[in-house]
């Protein structure tokens, strides 16, 4: 069966519908009218999860009006953007009130475009803040600046901004359409995914590609075509979707990374997955969008795992 080189379809982490203003974030006056205006939404967060109303088809997130939220210092508000009808929303980091909430894992597949895309980027940013107080040079804590999308340091006036880590996440398959899954060490049994790792400095996307299958499986492939990309801010990664054809098949783990791999047709998959023996990855991961790619449609499955 050929692999379709069309989009992966909905990417639950890659949506969004808010212009995110960057033109803004320096404007001081336009960002306290900002918040002094009652239709302007916030969203609190809170090491990832935030609160949500849930309806029988879904939910939404539990935003509120500045006057409502916690109270906050400038430097733990986060402008998230501007939509089409002038309403700003931002981000406070601060206790979750009482009530419904969720992690973005959750959260994900059960918002609409709007609100996935706003707790992607909040989330983003708050473990950025969390993890990043400080200067990497001279160790001076830093101040936060245009609407929390930089840090500055007082003492050597250097700019740090939001970190992000490219990750490539690849489909092998062989010339037999076959597909390459592999259990990393300390997954439980029976719960497999696709191959990924992180691109090093210096390196091209497809070369990151290639590299990872050898040092991993010690697989050859060609050929790595790009298909999709989503944020991973679990904490801070995205994640670029490759397919890539294997020229060979021999497996040679590396053990301190992958305790298990395995060649299997769709039949095999199928059976494996139906009897309960394998677990794939959940919708909100991109590796399950690749599988699905590969395999021609969704896969009947007993669960998923996050």
């Amino acid at each position: 069966m050929e692999i379709s080189d069309g989009p992966l379809g909905p990417l639950l982490l890659a949506r969004g519908t808010i212009d995110r203003s960057a033109l803004l974030r320096n404007d001081g006056d336009w960002l306290e009218r900002a918040w002094a205006t009652e239709k302007t939404r916030v969203l609190i967060v809170n090491e990832g999860s935030t609160s949500v109303r849930r309806f029988t088809d879904g939910a939404a997130l539990a935003l509120t009006s500045p006057l409502e939220a916690p109270e906050a210092a400038q430097d733990a508000r986060y402008l998230l953007g501007v939509d089409d009808d002038g309403v700003a929303y931002f981000a406070v980091r601060s206790p979750l009130p009482p009530g419904d909430t969720v992690a973005l894992r959750e959260a994900a597949g059960l918002l609409d475009d709007r609100d996935a895309g706003l707790l992607v980027n909040a989330v983003a940013l708050e473990a950025w803040h969390a993890t990043h107080e400080f200067c990497p040079s001279c160790g001076s804590r830093t101040d936060v600046v245009a609407a929390g999308h930089m840090r500055v340091c007082p003492r050597d006036g250097s700019q740090h901004f939001p970190r992000v880590d490219p990750a490539v996440i690849m489909l092998v398959h062989d010339d037999d359409d076959r597909v390459l899954l592999a259990r990393g060490q300390g997954w439980p049994e029976g719960r497999m995914s696709v191959l990924a790792g992180f691109v090093e400095p210096g390196e091209s996307l497809e070369h990151a590609v290639i590299r990872e299958v050898m040092e991993e499986v010690g697989v050859a492939v060609t050929a790595p075509r790009y298909l999709g990309s989503q944020p991973w801010p679990f904490p801070r990664s995205l994640m670029l979707g490759f397919f890539a054809r294997a020229v060979t098949t021999e497996l040679r783990l590396d053990r301190e990374e992958i305790a298990e791999a395995h060649w299997l047709s769709r039949a095999e998959l199928t059976a494996l997955v139906a009897s309960g023996e394998l677990g794939l990855p959940g919708p909100v991961s991109i590796a399950c969008r690749l599988i699905e790619a590969w395999y021609g449609g969704p896969v009947s499955r007993t669960g998923d795992w996050r």
